[in-house]
C-alpha cells in the first residue's frame, strides 16, 4: 500500500526538548513516524532505540526520553510497523493481510533500515518492552555486529529456535521452545472448572480487532482498565514464578493473561474494573493522566488494534516464523540487560525463561526489578528505568575499555598499530572521544 505521511493529526502533547517527525523510506516500504530527542548541529552522539510494545505506541517513551538524551545520547523511539502514525504497512482486513510483511525478521529489517536513514551505522543500545522486547532480542541475536547493547523490558528471551537433530535414523525429540505451540493447552484450558483461554491465541483471531476497538466511545475507558489491571496500582497483581507449561498453573496467571474462555478481551476487562479500587485507579492517573491517555485512544480510533495484533498472528503460528529457524542454536553474544517491575506478571508468563536467559545471553548482566512497578514499568517508574539503563550502559563501557586495554597489551607484544592514548573534550555540553594511533615496534 502506498507510504504516505499521515497529514491533518493532532499534534502529540510532547514534553518540550522531543520531537515528532516522519522519515519516509523506500527500501522498508514505510514512512516512519519516529520522536526524537538529542541530536543538534554536526555532532551526532551515540543512538539510543525505543522498541514500544502493545498497544503503546512510540509516545509511550516520552518520560525516560529527555534524561538519557542528557546523558549524552542520541534518543530515538518510533511508531513500528502496524502501530500509529507510520504508514506503509498492510492494512487490510484480516483474512486478506499478508502475514509475510509482519515476519520477524521483516520487523528486525524495518530497525536496521530506519538506523541507517538517520545517519548512524551502529547503536549503542536498543531497548524493547513487551513485544518490542521480542523485536529488540531478534534484533541482538541476527545483527550483532549492528547493535552493541540490548536492554529487554518485562519480556524475557527464551533463545532461538531448536531443530530435530541427528534424525537420519530416528524419529525427531519435540522442539525445546515449542511448548506454545502445542494444541494440547490450549483443550486443557477450556476444560478447566472455570474455562480459560490464552490471550496471545484470543488476539490472533479474526474478532480480537474489532472487539477491542467497538464501540469507539468507549474507547478510553477501556484503555484505561487495560493499563490499570496491568500496572503496579491493581492489588490483583501478585506475580511468582510458575512451576510448568500447564493449564492449572497457566491459570494462576490473571484475567487479562488466561482469559474466561467465552469472553472478550473488553468483557474481561471491564468484568475486572467492577471491583477496581477507587483510590488504586486514581494512583493509575498519576503516572497516565487522562490528557496521555487520550494519546492513545485517539490514535487506536484512528488505526485499529489488527496492525499491532498481527505481530501475535504470526508468533502464534509456527508456519509464519520459519524465517527465524536460519538462527536456530544462536545466543545474543552483545551485552544484555532484562528490566521488569516487581508487579509484573508478563516475566512469569512462559514458566522457567527468565532464569533461562543465563544460559542464551552469552554476556547477560542480570535482572534489575523495580519495585513497586507493573507491566508498564517504563511509565509507572521511568526515573528507576533511566538509571538502570544508564548505569547498564557505564558498566558495559567500562568492560569495553578494559578489553581494548588488553588487547593493546597484546598488540604491543606483536609490534602492531595501536591506541596511544583516549582523549577527551567538552564541546557543547558533550563529551567527545578520539583516539591516537601509533605504531609500536
Amino acid at each position: 500500500m502506498p507510504f504516505t505521511p499521515p497529514y491533518d493529526l493532532p499534534r502529540l502533547p510532547l514534553p518540550t526538548g522531543i520531537t515528532s517527525s516522519q522519515l519516509t523510506s523506500t527500501e522498508a516500504g514505510l514512512s516512519y513516524h519516529i520522536l526524537s530527542a538529542g541530536h543538534s548541529g554536526h555532532f551526532s552522539p551515540p543512538l539510543i532505540l525505543l522498541l514500544h510494545g502493545f498497544p503503546e505506541i512510540a509516545y509511550s517513551w516520552r518520560k525516560v526520553m529527555l534524561p538519557m538524551a542528557k546523558a549524552g545520547y542520541r534518543v530515538v523511539a518510533f511508531d513500528q510497523r502496524g502501530y500509529g502514525r507510520t504508514t506503509g504497512w498492510d492494512d487490510s482486513e484480516y483474512s486478506k493481510v499478508d502475514l509475510r510483511t509482519f515476519s520477524m525478521t521483516t520487523l528486525v529489517r524495518d530497525v536496521v533500515i530506519l538506523v541507517h536513514a538517520l545517519g548512524y551505522k551502529t547503536v549503542k543500545c536498543i531497548v524493547g518492552h513487551d513485544f518490542g522486547a521480542v523485536a529488540a532480542s531478534l534484533c541482538a541475536l541476527t545483527r550483532p555486529d549492528f547493535f552493541e547493547n540490548v536492554v529487554l523490558m518485562s519480556h524475557p528471551f527464551k533463545g532461538s529456535p531448536s531443530l530435530p537433530s541427528n534424525i537420519a535414523h530416528s524419529a525427531p525429540p519435540p522442539r525445546a521452545n515449542d511448548r506454545e505451540e502445542e494444541p494440547d493447552i490450549h483443550a486443557s484450558l477450556a476444560t478447566l472448572p472455570e474455562p480459560r483461554k490464552h490471550y496471545k491465541w484470543y488476539y490472533s483471531t479474526p474478532p480480537a480487532a474489532s472487539e477491542m476497538l467497538h464501540p469507539t466511545s468507549a474507547l478510553q475507558s477501556f484503555l484505561r482498565g487495560y493499563f490499570h489491571l496491568k500496572s503496579g496500582d491493581w492489588p490483583g497483581n501478585d506475580p511468582h514464578p510458575l512451576k510448568e507449561w500447564s493449564a492449572s498453573e497457566l491459570a494462576k496467571m490473571p484475567n487479562y493473561y488466561i482469559m474466561p474462555l467465552h469472553a472478550s478481551m473488553r468483557d474481561t476487562v471491564a468484568k475486572d474494573m467492577e471491583s477496581a479500587e477507587t483510590v488504586r485507579l486514581d494512583n493509575t492517573h498519576h503516572w497516565l493522566p487522562d490528557n496521555d491517555l487520550a494519546v492513545y485512544a485517539q490514535e487506536y480510533k484512528r488505526t485499529g488494534f489488527q496492525g499491532g495484533l498481527n505481530w501475535y498472528r504470526v508468533q502464534t503460528d509456527p508456519a509464519n516464523t520459519k524465517d527465524m529457524l536460519m538462527f536456530a542454536g544462536a545466543k545474543i553474544t552483545i551485552p544484555c540487560l532484562f528490566i521488569s517491575g516487581t508487579k509484573d506478571w508478563g516475566i512469569y508468563q512462559e514458566p522457567g525463561v527468565v532464569e533461562k536467559m543465563k544460559d542464551v545471553c552469552t554476556k547477560f548482566k542480570g535482572v534489575r526489578m523495580i519495585e513497586g512497578a507493573g507491566h508498564w514499568v517504563q511509565q509507572e517508574r521511568p526515573e528507576s528505568v533511566v538509571d538502570e539503563i544508564l548505569r547498564f550502559l557505564s558498566f558495559t563501557a567500562r568492560e569495553e575499555r578494559k578489553k581494548r586495554s588488553r588487547e593493546q597489551e597484546r598488540r604491543e607484544e606483536k609490534g602492531e598499530m595501536v591506541i596511544l592514548e583516549e582523549s577527551v573534550e567538552i564541546q557543547d555540553g558533550r563529551i567527545l572521544f578520539w583516539d591516537a594511533l601509533e605504531r609500536v615496534g
